[in-house]
């Protein structure tokens, strides 16, 4: 049986179907490596809330807050009852879905070396993040009853899906031999399209000239804690404390490192000045950018994909947002999307097997600068364009029938006096 990737390295462990009963012995290691690594995905959305809620207005702040913590809640229930399932159930038939047989975690044990109910959590937490990701592209003008139920059916029908395409055994571009080791097309790039599709169905801010950051510190401290929860999203794909999780929080770490530089290079030489906000997003753009390589990859070969990753997205922010008009308010398409893009194609251009084996298993073999063969980078390209047409269409669609009952988008009046007071009924600052 071929193995890589997510799911993958889990295969040897667990049996799938028969509540993860397994002869191997639970490593307790192991078990306390992962159940850390869930828990570091987790503390990334409450980061990636105080990341967004920096660059809004004072008086949208706990909207944008609550637009990520409300994904906690909502998605925890989803996935329990049917995320998972069709994520990680058998497959239905031809690699698109999952079946019911894990709904509501029937059948889900505790045995075999990385628990089956642990892989289950730490899934979870992947769950969330991606959707809570979206929020910022919709920042101060989305009902909040619509952003809930985009977020259900998005997750429902997008995200699921694209999990049991990329990392069930079944899926079927994992059995072309696409590579994605912590989720840069499961999560990034289908987070990124979905962003930019409501972006433009919703419209420009008003007054968008006029609209600044109004805490760029607190927009620091969330990127900070987003790098630290990072390292557990990447390392943690090992799901094990093994070889191949340190090479992927190095090579997390060093790309992000170099991601910062890259921004900072493009920011002075178009400004002149290099800027706190233009560093932080450039360390998640490195962040975005090595997340599908990171453990396929070297330590050396990260450096350039979190550089590249930076100025990709520096041009995506600061001259495509601007020449095509959109208004992804928090530039979740520019960062995610683009960063999630190149990172798929550095896979395919710097995957090797003196790093993970598990690539010379792969049926598209190692990556081009390597073999100098472009079939791993062709299946990358396939495996890019099916998460992006996967989202951008189900995205449309879910929208579209959302607004035959309600608009999208808030009241004048209410975007004018702020999101939170008119629909939360509170404020972040007294005296602002």
């Amino acid at each position: 049986m071929k193995k890589f990737g997510i799911l993958g390295l889990l295969l040897p462990y667990l049996a799938f179907g028969s509540g993860g009963e397994s002869s191997e012995i639970a490593s307790s290691g192991d078990i306390a490596f992962m159940l850390f690594c869930a828990s570091l995905v987790l503390l990334m959305t409450p980061a990636l809330a105080m990341f967004y809620s920096g660059m809004v207005r004072s008086k949208n702040v706990l909207n944008t807050i609550m637009n990520c913590f409300i994904v906690i809640a909502v998605l925890s229930i989803q996935w329990v009852l049917l995320g998972y399932t069709l994520a990680f159930g058998s497959d239905i038939g031809g690699g698109i879905l999952g079946s019911l047989e894990y709904f509501a975690l029937e059948n889900i044990g505790n045995d075999g070396a990385i628990p089956h109910n642990l892989f289950m959590i730490f899934q979870m937490m992947f769950a969330i993040i991606a959707a809570a990701i979206i929020t910022g592209a919709f920042v101060e003008r989305m009902k909040f009853g619509v952003l809930v139920i985009f977020i259900v059916l998005w997750s429902t029908f997008v995200y699921d899906p694209l999990a049991h395409w990329v990392w069930n055994s079944d899926g079927w571009l994992l059995k072309i031999g696409s590579l994605d080791f912590a989720g840069g097309g499961v999560v990034h790039i289908s987070a990124g399209i979905a962003g930019l599709v409501g972006c433009i169905m919703l419209g420009r801010r008003k007054k968008l000239n006029q609209i600044a950051p109004h805490s760029i510190p607190y927009t620091f401290l969330g990127g900070i804690l987003l790098w630290i929860g990072w390292l557990g999203f990447n390392a943690g794909s090992a799901l094990g404390a093994n070889e191949i999780a340190i090479n992927a929080f190095i090579t997390t770490n060093i790309a992000t490192a170099s991601g910062i530089l890259g921004w900072v290079v493009a920011d002075y030489i178009k400004h002149k000045k290099p800027t706190l906000l233009g560093a932080i997003t450039g360390a998640v753009a490195g962040l975005v950018s090595i997340t599908p390589a990171a453990g396929f990859v070297t330590p050396l070969a990260s450096i350039p994909i979190g550089f590249c990753g930076a100025i990709l997205c520096f041009f995506a922010i600061t001259f495509l947002k601007n020449k095509l008009k959109y208004d992804d308010s928090l530039d979740v398409f520019g960062l995610h999307g683009v960063g999630g893009i190149w990172g798929g194609i550095a896979t395919g251009l710097f995957a090797t097997s003196k790093v993970n084996e598990l690539v010379a298993n792969d049926a598209a073999g190692e990556g081009l600068f390597y073999s100098g063969d472009f079939s791993l980078l062709g299946v990358q390209i396939i495996a890019i364009l099916a998460c992006a047409g996967l989202s951008l269409v189900g995205s449309i669609i879910i929208f579209k029938i959302i607004s035959l009952f309600t608009s999208i988008r808030v009241e004048s009046n209410i975007e004018e006096s702020g999101l939170d007071s008119t629909l939360h009924g509170e404020i972040g600052y007294r005296g602002i």
